[in-house]
């Protein structure tokens, strides 16, 4: 298909908008930021202006998270330490103002938003440190989840709180949310494991509550808070029936309000706090850092997706599964299921399943293969006794150990929110909202939930952790309808009268209070506990300065008001609800902007009307901010649930603003580009002389004189030219063709002429391997066509195409040959990117050729062929984007570890963001990308840096001062006679 455009064009001056949203960011808003807000807190943060952000730009942006609610905030702060925080909230005491700290952005009911002061915790909070062997974790704020447990998992160790968003939410909004998830339960949560931590309260004092001389420094420092504390502890142990409720209260899951239960569980007013911080959404005070007890990491797994001819016959089967021992029992009900069939990977007959058919997803953890075992068998003699349905064809066979299934089935369940999200109509608001109940009481619970739903008019749909009585539900409606607005009023004012009356349940499980059921917390609490809740707050907050109006809020229409529009945009990005699921993949997420905040940015424009002022300072951002520093590496469409690819947006808006004269600029290089290859080799053979800082002034010069989009830059990195000729090969013998990536017919390799070339390397090595390779004599002119496809030339993007993919099937004898192609962003090019550009006739042609990454062509056929005869002490691997993309990571680390002993895949390695010729367009994309990579890189010496894209591995070079190559010329050195 074309790229995806938006309609209107939002980039072409006058492009008319609909009507304006109720919503809209106002005119007076336009300038961004009032300027002695900003000056003031620039100068008390150190006169550093990147930690002080106030453009329009960045209002919008920060404005909306994956919660119903949109609130803009007056000014963006993104301190650097517990300084910064301190000065801030010192300020805010001073001023009057209000502070709301946001990490990730994935809490669902907007307590990562504010009307004021918003306070980014997430750019300058990671950091994990293992510690006692793992058995506890110490983590700053910002740091993902699935970060601390790669880091614990060499260890055998895991958290225990295991939220459906671990790869973005953070670890400061896990414990601010009392986040638990699939397995957590009451019991691993993050209130049970939680250690100690350092808070920032409202007055700025730090609490470390592990010191042992805390709570005498906090008497010294804070005498009523502690006095208060202990106070509101005497009167809750002075009266065992309130206790009594509370602790009962807390046997399921419950996230509403405070945990009151830290009065008695506290024995000192440090404890008391450390207690209270976990679940406060930072309402008292900011985590600065938590250290958490870990849990043992219980590798042996077995899982099966069970369906049921109904929702009761499931439930039913709930109780036995876990007395089984079971880790988690996750339900879907049929809308769920058949919702899910947009997530990559599921099944398209779930679409025809029966209304009533539910699903458990059931598995089982243990240490190691025996006790594994054991749960199997317990599990069959529990399927004997169940009436099961299709697709299940046998209860003999429910059950697998195979990774690939089983993360299959949690992909599709994990995918909830944004699955059943992303069907809703376009241009409507969804909420998302979680309760709990006794566990044997969900058949009922669920019953009676979708028959609430149904008869509010909303589209059914419930899923959750059935074994804590946890369930999830979804609701879409028109935040710009004041009816609709109404209607979802009812329904939440039934929903909550029927969990609290009926059956006596939790208003918000696990996903915290927010803004969205603040108002119905007395509905559960009772007048006593909510008022010890507000006392809290009072006594530690007395100002009101930390986030009010979010957990506690006496207006019963609170949860009305800021309830956000989500303005169509473009077909490919509306089903977005702005998760957050694709920001930590993001190359610019700390450049610029995210997939996320793009597809934020478009929808403000698209709520203002045209010509409007907001919509004219965010239109004079938008190319740069978004556009230009995307690397249109689509890994935001692997780490969304439903493949949304924002990176494909972007290369739409880029043809968008291409005049006409560049457009046939581009299609005469296509036609021409034999020219264009030897040119660019003959500068770069000719730019060497020359040297890198004459190079480097005058294409500043050029690119201060035109447009930085259009010139590159030099960068010192760069290597020399690639040889003239590429290796002699001959076809009879040829077990497959070798297509040499232009970038390798370019650019040389990174050693000295007296190494061989890439494409040298490789014949080499298949003459060893016994797999000899042909390169066709007329591969210069032809290109994988990923250079037109990035930067949104479509015309040129389909004539190299169709040349490419015609030149393929005669060099392969009509794919009688697989194509081996030696930069991996080129295999997933003419492997995939060509075919929407292709005609019907070539598009035939190409279904019939196998195209391989030489990666996946070296692990497979060549490396059993050859004797390694020398290896490296240790290697670092850089795994790129596209091998992310085609599935050939493992290869690259299959490769490294036969040639050196030691070998390092780092944690935090990512998206190198060079993207073809980007990193020397934006060079600053390059280095905000790999920041973190780098950092864990050079940290220590290796004796090879290894990489498989020759652009990635320069980007690398300029990021890490090292030197990297392919795998594939040290795989030749090794195997070397």
């Amino acid at each position: 298909m074309p790229l995806p455009e938006p309609d209107p064009p939002l980039l072409r001056p006058g492009s008319r908008r609909g009507r304006p949203a109720p919503d809209r960011l106002p005119d007076l808003q336009s300038r961004g930021t009032h300027g002695p807000l900003r000056d003031e807190l620039t100068a008390l943060l150190g006169g550093d202006p990147r930690k002080v952000l106030g453009s329009v730009s960045d209002l919008v942006r920060y404005a909306s998270d994956a919660s119903p609610y949109r609130f803009v905030p007056q000014v963006v702060v993104v301190p650097e330490d517990v300084d910064d925080v301190s000065a801030v909230l010192s300020y805010a005491h001073g001023k009057g103002r209000e502070v709301v700290f946001r990490a990730a952005g994935t809490s669902l009911n907007g307590q990562a938003q504010g009307e004021d002061i918003l306070v980014d915790v997430r750019r300058h909070w990671t950091g994990v440190e293992v510690l006692d062997g793992g058995a506890r974790v110490r983590v700053r704020p910002g740091t993902t989840v699935a970060r601390v447990n790669a880091a614990l998992a060499p260890y055998g160790r895991v958290l225990g709180p295991d939220p459906a968003s671990a790869a973005a939410c953070t670890v400061g909004g896990v414990v601010a949310n009392n986040a638990s998830g699939m397995t957590a339960g009451v019991t691993r949560n993050a209130y049970r494991t939680l250690a100690s931590l350092t808070v920032v309260l409202p007055s700025g004092t730090v609490v470390d509550t592990a010191d042992p001389a805390a709570d005498e420094e906090l008497a010294r420092a804070e005498p009523r808070l502690c006095a208060g504390l202990l106070a509101i502890k005497a009167e809750l142990e002075a009266d065992p029936e309130l206790a009594a409720r509370i602790r009962a209260k807390h046997a399921i899951k419950n996230t509403h309000g405070y945990r009151l239960d830290a009065f008695l569980d506290g024995d000192t007013p440090v404890s008391i706090l450390r207690g209270l911080m976990v679940g406060s959404e930072g309402t008292l005070g900011f985590i600065a850092e938590a250290v958490l007890d870990t849990l043992p990491l219980d590798r042996a797994t077995t899982a099966a997706l069970l369906f049921f001819p109904s929702l009761t016959a499931a439930a039913a089967a709930v109780p036995r599964f876990t007395e089984a021992g079971a880790r988690a029992v996750e339900l879907m009900d049929g809308n769920t299921l058949r919702a899910c069939v947009k997530v990559p990977g599921v099944p398209a007959d779930w679409a025809r399943l029966p209304k009533d058919t539910t699903a458990l997803l059931v598995e089982f953890r243990a240490p190691d293969a025996a006790a594994l075992e054991a749960y199997e068998r317990a599990a069959a003699e529990i399927l004997a006794g169940l009436d099961l349905v299709a697709p299940v064809a046998s209860a003999d066979h429910a059950f697998t150990r195979d990774p690939g299934t089983v993360a299959g089935y949690w992909k599709a369940r994990t995918a909830f929110v944004t699955a059943v999200g992303g069907a809703r109509p376009s241009g409507t608001t969804l909420i998302t909202e979680d309760f709990a109940v006794p566990p044997e009481r969900l058949a009922e619970a669920c019953a009676a939930l979708l028959d609430l739903q149904e008869r509010h008019g909303f589209d059914a749909a419930v899923a959750g952790h059935a074994a804590h009585g946890n369930l999830h539900f979804l609701l879409a409606f028109d935040a710009a309808d004041p009816a609709d607005v109404e209607r979802y009023a009812r329904f939440m004012a039934d929903f909550c009268k029927l969990t609290v009356e009926r059956f006596d349940g939790s208003l918000k499980a696990e996903h915290a209070t927010g803004r969205n059921l603040a108002p119905f917390l007395e509905l559960e609490w009772g007048p006593a506990a909510t008022e010890l809740m507000w006392r809290t707050k009072r006594l530690i907050d007395p100002d009101g300065v930390l986030a009010p109006r979010i957990v506690l809020d006496r207006d019963p229409r609170a949860h009305l008001r800021g309830l956000k529009t989500l303005p169509k945009v473009a077909a490919a990005v509306d089903p977005c609800i702005e998760c957050g699921f694709c920001e930590p993949v993001c190359p610019s997420r700390d450049l610029t902007t995210t997939p996320r905040q793009r597809i934020v940015l478009l929808r403000e424009l698209m709520r203002q009307a045209d010509g409007a002022p907001v919509a004219e300072s965010l239109l004079r951002s938008y190319g740069y901010e978004a556009v230009d520093t995307c690397a249109a590496d689509s890994l935001c469409a692997s780490a969304c649930p439903v493949g949304i690819d924002t990176g494909a947006l972007m290369k739409g808006l880029r043809h968008e603003s291409h005049a006409p004269a560049r457009e046939r600029a581009a299609a005469y290089a296509a036609r021409h580009f034999r020219g264009v290859e030897a040119a660019a080799r003959l500068a770069v053979a000719a730019a060497a002389p020359l040297g890198d800082r004459f190079l480097e002034s005058v294409t500043g010069l050029a690119r201060r004189a035109l447009r930085p989009e259009l010139v590159p830059e030099w960068l010192p990195e760069l290597p020399g030219p690639a040889p003239r000729r590429l290796p002699r090969t001959h076809r009879p013998s040829a077990t497959a063709v070798y297509y040499p990536a232009c970038v390798n017919r370019i650019f040389g390799g990174p050693e000295d002429t007296t190494e061989p070339s890439l494409p040298e390397a490789v014949v080499r090595l298949a003459a060893r391997a016994g797999r000899p390779v042909w390169i066709p004599d007329d591969v210069a002119g032809t290109c994988c066509a990923t250079i037109w496809h990035s930067k949104g030339y479509e015309r040129g993007d389909a004539i190299m195409a169709n040349r490419i993919v015609e030149a393929a099937w005669g060099w392969t004898a009509g794919g009688t040959l697989p194509l081996v192609v030696d930069a991996s962003s080129c295999a997933l090019g003419l492997a995939r990117q060509v075919v929407p550009y292709l005609t019907d006739a070539n598009r035939e042609l190409h279904a019939e050729l196998t195209v391989v990454d030489s990666l996946v062509w070296a692990a497979d056929e060549l490396l059993p062929r050859l004797t390694v005869r020398r290896r490296l002490g240790s290697a670092v691997l850089h795994p790129t984007c596209s091998m992310r993309h085609l599935g050939d990571e493992d290869r690259l680390t299959a490769l490294a570890e036969a040639v050196a002993d030691e070998v390092v895949v780092p944690l935090d390695a990512g998206c190198c963001a060079f993207a073809g010729d980007r990193g020397l367009l934006h060079k600053e994309l390059t280095e905000s990308a790999t920041a973190r990579e780098a950092a864990e890189v050079t940290s220590r010496a290796y004796d090879a840096h290894l990489s498989a894209n020759r652009m990635c591995e320069i980007g690398m070079d300029h990021a890490t001062g090292r030197t990297y190559g392919s795998v594939l010329l040290e795989l030749e050195r090794a195997t070397r006679p």
